[in-house]
């Protein structure tokens, strides 16, 4: 059972974080023949689609990456194909969809490639307003503001189709920098931004929850540092144990449905104090912080989930 890995290049991975490393180094372990490609690397020729292979083992010490010499593949020659290039969502990111929509019903994409185009990140969170803060999406500089100058409290503002907390900002009203802030995110009115009302309980923690098929399997809390109002690792934030409340449980069944039916198979939900932030459908992470502080391995999981669903199209 091979699998191809569609992804950043290997010198951008983070080893000690990356949920796609470890996945990798399952792989591995098992004996699985296994490849990566950026979304560069992908083509097509008469309507089938083909990548530029780099066939590679993934080990736990270094060199982490043992690569061979890459050659044309297509993908049909290939029981799992795994979409784990991280945002931006940009035209670039679409079309490696558009090729990977081309892939044969005998390879199972992961996550499907319809999926991921149909569901925006932070757009689809907006889908189960029952769940999530009040929000604007706009790139009109005065209903930006207006917004702003609505809320009782804070904003945040981010970009819709950022990651990992790029540029999310919190503003609030009277601020005398917040029309330049706006004209900046904006790009003087060209570019949607969103405008979220803040919530308070972030300084608690931003939960993570991991969702394997559309069912909860782990969550992380991830709390900002003092000097940084978000909740991601990257930027400083640390990671404590955590169980499920009621509400992200019935946040969970909620989703579960619309995920399954989109072949989002491998989904991180974002949950500040009850509210529904964030549906991660591109590249969720948290696997290594939810394997170390709960002594598991949710990418055996993964994997025996995902080579499941593989027999099954494989002989479909």
């Amino acid at each position: 059972m091979r699998h191809l890995f569609v992804m950043d290049p290997l010198d951008a991975i983070n080893v000690q974080g990356d949920s796609t490393f470890v996945t990798m180094r399952e792989c591995t372990d098992r004996g699985r023949p296994l490849a990566f490609c950026t979304p560069d690397d992908l083509f097509v020729v008469d309507g089938v689609a083909f990548a530029r292979c780099t066939p590679l083992t993934v080990h736990a010490d270094a060199p982490y990456f043992r690569c061979e010499a890459p050659g044309d593949e297509p993908l049909s020659a290939f029981a799992v194909v795994w979409m784990r290039k991280d945002p931006p969502f940009d035209m670039a990111y679409v079309l490696a969809t558009y090729v990977l929509d081309l892939a044969p019903k005998t390879t199972l994409v992961v996550n499907d490639p319809i999926g991921l185009k149909c569901w925006n990140e932070k757009l689809f969170a907006m889908r189960f307003p029952e769940f999530h803060p009040h929000v604007l999406l706009s790139k009109d500089k005065v209903r930006l503001r207006q917004f702003i100058q609505d809320e009782p409290g804070k904003t945040v503002l981010k970009p819709w189709d950022g990651n990992g907390g790029r540029g999310v900002i919190v503003v609030e009203n009277g601020d005398r920098n917040l029309p330049s802030l706006i004209e900046l995110m904006t790009a003087n009115g060209r570019e949607f931004v969103l405008a979220q009302r803040y919530v308070p309980g972030i300084t608690r923690g931003d939960k993570r929850i991991l969702l394997f098929e559309g069912e909860p399997v782990a969550c992380v809390l991830r709390v900002p540092s003092d000097t940084d109002h978000r909740g991601n690792i990257h930027v400083g934030a640390r990671v404590e144990a955590c169980e499920l409340t009621a509400r992200e449980r019935e946040i969970c069944s909620a989703l579960g449905p619309k995920l399954r039916e989109r072949g989002l198979v491998f989904v991180g939900i974002d949950v500040i104090d009850g509210f529904l932030t964030e549906i991660n459908v591109t590249s969720p992470t948290g696997l290594q912080e939810a394997n170390r502080l709960y002594g598991i391995k949710l990418e055996a999981s993964l994997v025996d989930l995902v080579e499941a669903k593989a027999r099954r199209v494989g002989t479909a």
